[in-house]
């Protein structure tokens, strides 16, 4: 075999391990209602996903208000209560206002993002205050 043919075959086989993610990991609270964009969408609750699966932006991902209305796959990985994420269950949310000025206050202050109470109950124990995430933009 040439040593070509063989860092080929090397590459292919080392990349069967490796996982590439653009994840990224973080922490979510919840909050309750009212829920009213006043951040985005100039305040129209019309606005909100169908799916009402939603939630405000952290200041890590607020984006100056460039977060408003993108969607995020999240999952809960981690809490502090051992088995409290759903094992499996993944989500899709819109970002629908900015966490730090909402109407409704955060179970938990510097989240990187903030979860209806219903979009939270999808993916974790409701009696917690917060939980570990991983969340990639879609």
């Amino acid at each position: 075999m040439s040593n070509v043919t063989l860092s080929l075959l090397c590459l292919f086989l080392s990349t069967l391990f490796v996982h590439f993610s653009h994840a990224y990991v973080g922490t979510a609270a919840q909050y309750g209602p009212p829920f009213i964009p006043t951040k985005c969408f100039g305040g129209d609750a019309s606005k909100f996903p169908p799916s009402n699966m939603f939630g405000a932006a952290g200041e890590g991902i607020w984006d100056n208000g460039a977060a408003c209305g993108r969607k995020y796959k999240v999952r809960c990985l981690s809490a502090v209560v051992p088995k409290a994420c759903i094992s499996g269950q993944d989500i899709q949310i819109t970002i629908v206002d900015r966490a730090q000025s909402s109407i409704s206050k955060p179970s938990s202050d510097r989240a990187t993002m903030v979860l209806s109470t219903t979009t939270f109950q999808a993916i974790a124990n409701a009696s917690l205050s917060f939980i570990n995430i991983e969340y990639q933009e879609v």
